[in-house]
């Protein structure tokens, strides 16, 4: 017999809205950021010039993926002032909201993989393949020193998110089989595969949450009931337990580990409000566990 859809409970007791309403934010973000993109090219209204990795908003404020200018300073290419400036504003952003919450609230390629993961539960597909989470980090190095070795942007060659928006702007193309690669090999091959084992911007943006403020606590993890519906939807399940089950060894209720999303997901399911978005290093009140405990459990996941 097939266990009940994580959620359930959350929709029994807080309504669907509020049991959803941190997805439904994530998606509002993402449709949104992307049809800004959108809108010059189909319509030829430029309110945003360029691409997720290097953009103008307004012929003002430029955005640059910090990730695109470590290949092409390897890559032996000089940046622009603008560009630089860029980066900066980007990289304070991320920092102080947790680097990978580019994965779950900016990344139009997100929308898919959570979908084949929605899939594979429903499917109650089962078998997967093994890889280990630190390859995405193999993959990071292999992209620079690609650029380094061939001063090419190696890896806009074969980026999905890059593809996905050329896509959507050109329509039916060799695009399109990449971005069918990603999902079907989350599908079928391995649960959460792209974005947690794979993704090299992913692996980037997780060095730059290590210090991030803004994380997911577990202050009232002594109402935890044990259903296991945040671990079902989280796409990084490892981040969780530290928080949640750490209250003997004196861990703290924060999630420290920088492959943590933020997406908020655990806050929406978890029917008894355990989690909620907070500061890493506010203490919690009545647990016992103080945040310099929790920092000295800190450990990149």
């Amino acid at each position: 017999m097939s266990r009940r859809q994580p959620g359930a409970e959350a929709i029994r007791t807080k309504g669907w809205l509020a049991a959803h309403k941190w997805l439904l934010a994530r998606r509002a973000s993402q449709c949104t950021i992307l049809s800004l993109f959108l809108l010059g090219p189909l319509t030829g209204w430029w309110i945003v010039k360029g691409n997720l990795a290097y953009s103008l908003t307004l012929d003002t404020l430029p955005l640059t993926d910090p990730f695109i200018l470590m290949q092409s300073l390897v890559a032996g290419h000089r940046p622009e002032s603008l560009a630089l400036l860029g980066v900066a504003i980007t990289l304070v952003f991320y920092f102080l909201v947790g680097g990978r919450a580019y994965c779950a609230w900016v990344c139009p390629l997100n929308p898919l993989t959570d979908l084949a993961a929605w899939l594979r539960r429903r499917l109650q597909i089962r078998g997967s393949t093994h890889l280990a989470r630190a390859t995405r980090y193999w993959i990071l190095a292999m992209t620079l020193v690609l650029a380094a070795a061939t001063g090419t942007l190696v890896w806009e060659l074969v980026n999905p998110v890059s593809f996905l928006q050329r896509a959507l702007v050109f329509g039916f193309g060799a695009a399109w089989t990449i971005i069918l690669a990603v999902f079907l090999f989350d599908l079928f091959v391995m649960s959460r595969a792209w974005c947690g084992h794979l993704c090299p911007v992913g692996a980037f943006y997780s060095l730059l949450a290590r210090w991030s403020p803004l994380r997911i606590r577990a202050d009232k993890r002594a109402a935890c009931n044990d259903c296991l519906d945040c671990f079902d939807v989280c796409p990084e399940p490892q981040v969780i337990r530290p928080a949640l089950k750490g209250a003997e060894q004196g861990v703290g209720p924060v999630i420290l580990a920088a492959n943590c999303t933020n997406c908020g997901r655990c806050i929406d399911v978890c029917s008894q409000d355990v989690f909620t978005f907070g500061l890493r290093f506010a203490r919690p009140p009545g647990d016992g566990a103080t945040s310099e405990a929790s920092r000295n459990t800190e450990t990149i996941l």
